[in-house]
């Protein structure tokens, strides 16, 4: 049950101490030097009243939060929530705190959380999209201040940004489908106007044409990354792309959905066709059969991404644009065409 005290606040102090607020929170955050007689009534009063002073006021009075905005457009999306839980992780290590801005992906509040680090609610923010964004977008990260883009580019913008190597993954995962023997390869993208599409478009392009002409990209699709689109684009290669036998989706929200469309139409993993894909969040390692995948590694974009934003003097011999690695895991779903898939025969029965 409540005990009914009153809560002393920096005025009632003063009072106390026959001070003014100014003096007594200049004295109390150590920019000022009282005579002994002055100093002594405050430290009483504080006693007497037990007072506790507010850390983050004290932090917005020296124009600094120690807080960090993470600004993510999803928490639902597993990508999103494991690479949110990195950088809390890192910021929790640097004794600083984290506010989660959740956008939706909408514009208007994409450009709101930008405005409230210019207005000092944070000390900075890690910022991460699920579309193109747009020129409104960047300018209001633009003029924001200290700003980290993640995972995802805006054009225009011209502040740090961490990405992994999009380019190498993607033709990790279509190197590793040549190998096995594939030669007619599906690519299932996000969006086209998206850096990361393509970045690993690029990557599936290049290990293909060096696999010689034998090899071909015999469908490129593209959309959310959602599991809506893999439903969507699995339907598209059943219906009208002959011949696939391996299957690049870029996300694994989109191979969500493709798997189960697949599934429905009595398509085998790796029997009848294989598949890799990006991002290796999800537990793939326990689907039937476990999934091949290009790992992004998020512990590291969560580390670097905070260092970014609490010691940015410390990066200022870094490239603009940080990549970092990714790596092929390999598991069970991809495995060479069977000889009736060589011969031709159509993806699905």
């Amino acid at each position: 049950m409540a005990s009914g005290k009153k809560i002393a606040k920096l005025k009632d102090v003063a009072a106390v101490a026959g001070v003014s607020v100014a003096a007594v929170s200049r004295y109390l955050g150590g920019s000022l030097l009282l005579p002994p007689e002055t100093a002594s009534r405050i430290d009483s009063a504080v006693r007497s009243l037990n007072y506790q002073p507010n850390p983050h006021a004290r932090r917005l009075s020296r124009g600094r939060s120690d807080v960090i905005g993470l600004v993510i457009p999803d928490i639902a999306n597993p990508f999103f929530a494991r690479i949110a839980a990195e950088i809390e992780t890192s910021v929790d290590s640097e004794g600083y705190g984290l506010v989660l801005c959740i956008t939706m992906n909408r514009p208007g509040r994409e450009i709101e959380y930008p405005n409230r680090l210019r207005r000092n609610y944070v000390d900075g923010l890690i910022f991460m999209t699920n579309h193109a964004g747009d020129a409104k977008l960047a300018k209001a990260i633009n003029d924001a201040g200290l700003v980290v883009l993640v995972d995802e580019d805006i054009r225009g913008t011209s502040v740090h940004k961490i990405f992994c190597d999009n380019e190498e993954g993607g033709y990790l995962a279509t190197r590793h489908l040549l190998e096995a023997g594939h030669r007619r390869i599906a690519f299932v993208g996000g969006p086209k106007s998206m850096l990361t599409t393509r970045e690993r478009l690029a990557g599936y392009r290049r290990a293909i044409k060096e696999s010689g002409p034998d090899a071909s990209s015999i469908a490129e699709l593209f959309g959310e990354y959602t599991i809506e689109h893999g439903r969507a684009a699995a339907k598209n290669l059943i219906s009208h792309v002959p011949h696939a036998t391996g299957v690049f989706f870029t996300s694994d929200e989109v191979l969500l959905g493709g798997l189960e469309v697949l599934e429905q139409h009595g398509q085998r993993i790796p029997s009848d066709v294989s598949v890799v894909t990006f991002d290796d969040v999800e537990p793939l390692h326990l689907f039937t059969p476990p999934i091949t995948a290009v790992r992004q590694p998020l512990a590291e974009i969560g580390r670097r991404s905070v260092q970014a934003v609490i010691f940015p003097d410390d990066r200022a011999d870094l490239p603009m644009v940080e990549r970092l690695p990714v790596s092929l895991i390999v598991r069970a779903s991809v495995a060479p065409p069977s000889a009736q898939r060589r011969s031709g025969r159509v993806l699905g029965r």
